[in-house]
Order: C-alpha cells, then sequence, then structure tokens
C-alpha cells in the first residue's frame, strides 16, 4: 500500500491529570505496535501543563518522559473546524495541516478519558478510536455509571452522593448515612480514574480525612457499601459484535486494590483466567456486555465487577481507557484468547475507521 493512501492515526498522549505517566507508558505501547503497513500516525503530547505539541522525536522519549523538549516538539492542536478535519501546526509563523482520519487518545483520566478530549474530536469530525463523548463521560462518572448500570438490570453496592458546597451543612447526615451503609466502606471521588483520592475507611473517626482526601480530585464525591469478596475484571472489544477476553480475579493481601498497588503489585496478585466456577465467569461475561451497551461504550473498555461470597455480582465501573501497556489488565485478559497486543491496538483502530 502506497503511504500516501493510508489512514493517518493521531495518538494522543500525557495530558494535564495525575495519570500522566501512566499516560507515557500505555501510549509508547501502543505506538511500537500500530501495524505501519496499514496506517501512519503522527503524535500529539500534551503537557502536565496542558500545551499541546506535535511530537517528532524518538518514541523512546514518551516512555522515558522527555519528549517536552524545543527540538523535538512544534505548537499544535486539533482544530474543531470540520473543513480542517487534522491537526494544525504553527512553525516559525508558517501554517501546516495534517489531516487526521482517526484519533486514539491514550489518556487515562480527567482532561482525556472523561469526554472532553472526546467532544473536541467529535467536533473536529474525526472518528474516535474507543468511546464516545458521551459514553465517556457517563463512565467516568460512578455515580451516573452505577445508576445507568443499576436500571439495565445489574447490581451495584448501595451508596450515596456528597457535594463539596454542601459538606459543611450535611455532617451529621455523612455519619448517619455511613452508620447505615455500614463500616468498612469506601469513599470515592466521583470523577478520578486509577484509584486516586479513594479509601477505605473502617470506622466513623476516619470519615472526614477520608472524604477531605477524595475532595482533593473532584467537588462531588460518592460514599459507597463495601462489597466483601474479589474484584473481577472483564475486557470488552467491539462496537456492535462484542469480543470479550478471559476474566481476570485481583487477589488481595490487604486493605483495596489503590493507585501504588494498580502498578507495584506488592501486596497482590492478578489471576488470568479468574478462579472461579465457569458458570459465574460466563454470567459475568453477560453483564460485561449488558453493561458496556447500557453505557454506549464502542471500541474497547474494561467492565469491572465484585463478586461476593455468595456468589452475587456487583458492577463497580466500567473504564474506557484502560492501561495499555504490555503488562496491563485490559491487554491479558485478551491475550488469553489468543489476540497479540499488536492485533488488540490494530483492531481497535479499525474499528474507529469503519464505525
Amino acid at each position: 500500500m502506497d503511504k500516501a493512501q493510508k489512514p493517518t492515526i493521531a495518538i494522543l498522549f500525557g495530558g494535564c491529570s495525575p495519570e500522566y505517566g501512566v499516560s507515557l507508558q500505555s501510549a509508547h505501547a501502543v505506538i511500537t505496535h500500530l501495524d505501519t503497513n496499514l496506517y501512519t500516525f503522527v503524535l500529539i503530547g500534551i503537557s502536565q501543563t496542558g500545551e499541546w505539541y506535535r511530537f517528532n522525536g524518538n518514541h523512546d522519549k514518551i516512555k522515558n518522559d522527555t519528549w517536552n523538549n524545543s527540538a523535538d516538539c512544534v505548537r499544535a492542536n486539533i482544530s474543531p473546524c470540520r473543513s480542517i478535519r487534522g491537526l494544525v501546526e504553527l512553525t516559525q509563523g508558517e501554517i501546516s495541516i495534517t489531516k487526521i482520519d482517526a484519533a486514539f487518545p491514550v489518556l487515562h483520566g480527567k482532561n482525556g478519558e472523561d469526554g472532553t478530549v472526546q467532544g473536541l474530536l467529535e467536533l473536529a469530525g474525526i472518528p474516535i478510536v474507543g468511546c464516545n463523548t458521551l459514553s465517556s463521560a457517563l463512565c467516568m462518572d460512578k455515580d451516573r455509571a452505577h445508576k445507568t448500570a443499576y436500571l439495565a438490570g445489574i447490581n451495584v453496592p448501595k451508596s450515596f452522593v456528597l457535594s463539596k458546597a454542601s459538606v459543611g451543612d450535611k455532617a451529621k447526615t455523612v455519619e448517619a448515612n455511613a452508620d447505615e451503609l455500614g463500616y468498612p466502606l469506601f469513599i470515592k471521588p466521583i470523577r478520578a480514574g486509577s484509584s486516586f483520592g479513594i479509601s477505605k475507611v473502617l470506622n466513623q473517626d476516619e470519615l472526614s480525612a477520608a472524604t477531605e482526601l477524595a475532595f482533593r480530585y473532584d467537588n462531588r464525591i460518592i460514599i459507597e457499601q463495601c462489597i466483601n469478596g474479589i474484584e473481577i475484571g472483564c475486557a470488552v472489544l467491539g462496537n456492535e459484535d462484542l469480543i470479550v477476553g478471559e476474566l481476570d480475579e485481583i487477589e488481595l493481601s490487604d486493605g483495596f486494590f489503590d493507585h501504588q498497588e494498580k502498578y507495584t503489585l506488592e501486596t497482590s496478585a492478578i489471576h488470568v483466567p479468574a478462579r472461579i466456577p465457569p458458570s459465574t465467569a460466563a454470567d459475568i461475561k453477560a453483564m460485561a456486555k449488558i453493561a458496556y451497551q447500557a453505557l454506549g461504550c464502542s471500541g474497547f473498555a474494561r467492565v469491572d465487577f465484585f463478586l461476593n461470597p455468595d456468589g452475587e455480582i456487583f458492577f463497580n465501573e466500567a473504564n474506557t481507557i484502560p492501561g495499555f501497556t504490555l503488562h496491563s489488565r485490559y491487554p491479558n485478559m485478551l491475550k488469553a484468547i489468543g489476540m497479540s497486543f499488536a492485533d488488540v491496538v490494530n483492531m481497535a483502530v479499525s474499528l474507529a475507521l469503519n464505525s
């Protein structure tokens, strides 16, 4: 295939969220596994302060976080104008435009996974590799995602929501609601990824500090029932016809699967396939498809559940841009059914181009 005929894929990385570093690792893996016989790509780096650049340097500089330098970067942004449908660069007073056929936002957390970037891409008329604006925003909001899953017939943990503006007036209400949920319980920011700001609260004395921590990441928080049992993940790939990977199971020796554990596995282990009965696995896979479709997901997402000792299944969350490193949970679940990392990346891009 002639290079000029290849679709041009923009890969967005970095971003001004606490998950900036994870994005760099995921993006490097995606870039090095995209089939250059089928696609050409442009790399768009977003700094931690929110500056946009076209990156033209060695891919390892992304992995090593040395990408943001004047030799390798040119000021650039995606134009919302559909007549442009691409990347606008400004170099020494000259403007150049690179047409984009699809964009792959490898951006975790706020300002990347929450529908903000997806909205820009939709305005520009650029197909998105992954979920659209509405689905991204909905899945990022733990409260609304739970309500949607519940309406689709899936159990969810009991919870209540608290806004920062009203916390002073509701201290007694918080205590009363927490007592009703029972301890331990979880306090989480409504819209944050990678377990940032999440606390497992063992008693009433810990409520205040956990609430304060969660509010550092969002102005709305959710106080949620703790489901005793194990966490099960399900990788889903597709638009209409869905591919489901093997389930994975998080084994914890103590505490919960917080940010440090997600990326170090110091006291935990991940088992693929999950060590659960086949009938239960089949039920969870079916529920993952239902949740995926109810939340409007497309392209790919990881749908997570809790499984209690009585065999009851509870929806936890849908992660619309899960980790995409070679060691991340999402690609490893699909690897267990015979899909290589390259297969997953290239199929995700193909789904966007053909949607």
